[in-house]
């Protein structure tokens, strides 16, 4: 598009459906480098990729041609049918309805991309829960607990 010009910084996090931990480091890093493929492919900048065993946090610059949802929508099939595809998982993996997205400025972007690639050491003292419930809160974004991810603790 002529003449349009943006910097729109998103940070979507989702969950693997029932919240299992199967987002092992036999494969994890490839999957991160296959999301960034498609994130690539779609012309999205990305910023930062990471996670943990059970949840997937994606930094990107997002074009004005895009809208988040559809391309939340076609990462996780994208990346399901290739975690089910290459078996990386006992039977069907699925990723959780929903996700979660967050706007920054380009002067908060270190500091998120700090974050998602430190997710193992954050861990080790936080929840996907806590982490989670405490976005939705620092964002002060209202929710309903029934339509949150499902948590299993």
């Amino acid at each position: 598009m002529a003449n349009t010009y943006s910097q729109i910084n998103i940070h979507c996090v989702f969950a693997v459906k029932g919240r299992e931990n199967i987002i092992t480091d036999s494969f994890r890093d490839n999957l991160h480098k296959y999301m960034s493929g498609i994130l690539k492919n779609d012309n999205v900048f990305l910023l930062s990729i990471g996670g943990w065993r059970d949840h997937v946090h994606v930094f990107f610059e997002l074009p004005p041609s895009l809208r988040v949802s559809d391309l939340m929508r076609d990462l996780k099939a994208v990346s399901s049918k290739w975690i089910n595809d290459n078996r990386f998982v006992k039977g069907k993996f699925q990723w959780q309805e929903g996700y979660g997205a967050f706007s920054y400025s380009r002067s908060q972007r270190n500091e998120v991309i700090q974050y998602i690639l430190n997710q193992e050491k954050h861990h080790q003292l936080k929840t996907f829960k806590e982490e989670y419930l405490d976005m939705l809160m620092k964002f002060e974004i209202e929710f309903k607990d029934e339509y949150v991810f499902d948590f299993y603790d």
